[in-house]
């Protein structure tokens, strides 16, 4: 299984990017979420290993 590594978040007004990258540097999450649904994915996430 990937572990994430960086997870990079677009902000914006209504609707979130989301870019995940492990620690290779492949892309292993493109996600749009609305405002309403970012904390909770977010908070849903298992810890992040840093690079």
């Amino acid at each position: 299984m990937n572990k994430m590594g960086v997870l990079g978040i677009d902000l914006a007004k209504n609707v979130f990017q989301l870019h995940g990258i492990n620690e290779k540097g492949k892309v292993i999450l493109q996600k749009r979420l609305s405002r309403k649904k970012l904390a909770e994915f977010v908070c849903n996430l298992p810890p992040l290993r840093g690079l």
